[in-house]
C-alpha cells in the first residue's frame, strides 16, 4: 500500500536524525578538543533515543491546525508546510507524547493480557503445564513479542496496543509457547498451527510491516516474531 498525496500536500520522508540536523549544533569537522565532539554527539543520540519511531507529514493546505496519530506502526505528525524546522523541532516531541499517552489510556492492561494467556492455553495448549510468570507491554521496535524462557516473562510490542485483538492473542499466543521451545522448528510450528486466525494476524502484521516500509527510503529489516 503506497501514500498517495493529496493535492498541495507532500510527505517528508527522512531518517529521523534529519529532522534536528538545522537545530542541533553540527559537528565540525575538526574540533581540537574530543570531548566537546563526543559530547554533543551523545546529546544527538540521547535526544533520538527517546523517541519513537515517526515521521513528519508538512501540508500546504493545512493552515494552523496539526495532527497526530499512528498510522502503519509510524507516528504521523501532520504540520503546516509554513512552519519552521525550529517550531517543527519543538512541536514534535510534545506530539508524540500526545499519541503515547492516548494509547496508554486505550490499551489493555497487563492483566488483560494474562487473562488472554490463560484462556488460550486453556483452549489450544491444555497439555502445557508452563505458566508466564509475567505478561507485560515493552517498546520494541525489532520484534513484536518477546520471551525469556528461564524467568518465564513475556514482552509485548508497545506498537500493538491499538491493534485488534484477535492480532494480539495470537502474538501471545506465540509467545506463550516458547514457554516450552525456544526455537522454530517443526514442532513449534504444529503448536502455533492450532490457532484459528493464524493466517488473518500474520496478514495484518504483515500489511502493517509493508505500510510502514513503503513510506521509507531506506531499506528495513521487517520485524520478527521472537
Amino acid at each position: 500500500m503506497r501514500f498517495k498525496a493529496l493535492a498541495g500536500d507532500f510527505v517528508e520522508n527522512f531518517i529521523q536524525e534529519d529532522i534536528f540536523a538545522d537545530i542541533l549544533p553540527p559537528v565540525p569537522a575538526t574540533i581540537p578538543k574530543l570531548s566537546q565532539r563526543a559530547a554533543e554527539k551523545r546529546e544527538r543520540e540521547e535526544l533520538l533515543s527517546r523517541l519513537p519511531e515517526f515521521r513528519v507529514i508538512r501540508s500546504g493546505r493545512r493552515k494552523r491546525s496539526i495532527q497526530a496519530f499512528r498510522q502503519n506502526g509510524l507516528i504521523e505528525i501532520h504540520i503546516p508546510d509554513r512552519l519552521t524546522r525550529k517550531q517543527e523541532f519543538e512541536i514534535v516531541p510534545e506530539m508524540i507524547e500526545l499519541v503515547l499517552k492516548r494509547e496508554k489510556k486505550a490499551r489493555k492492561s497487563d492483566a488483560q493480557l494474562l487473562e488472554h494467556a490463560n484462556a488460550l492455553l486453556a483452549e489450544y495448549l491444555p497439555e502445557f503445564s508452563e505458566r508466564p510468570a509475567s505478561l507485560t507491554w515493552r517498546a520494541m521496535r525489532e520484534r513484536w513479542g518477546s520471551c525469556t524462557t528461564v524467568d518465564r516473562t513475556i514482552r509485548i510490542s508497545e506498537r500493538l496496543a491499538t491493534a485488534p485483538d484477535y492480532v494480539i492473542r495470537y502474538v501471545i499466543f506465540h509467545e506463550l509457547i516458547h514457554l516450552r521451545i525456544p526455537g522454530h522448528g517443526s514442532d513449534f510450528e504444529e503448536l502455533l498451527s492450532r490457532h484459528p486466525d493464524r493466517a488473518r494476524a500474520e496478514s495484518f502484521l504483515e500489511g502493517y510491516e509493508a505500510g510502514s516500509a513503503a513510506f521509507s527510503q531506506d531499506i528495513v529489516e521487517l520485524d520478527e516474531l521472537g
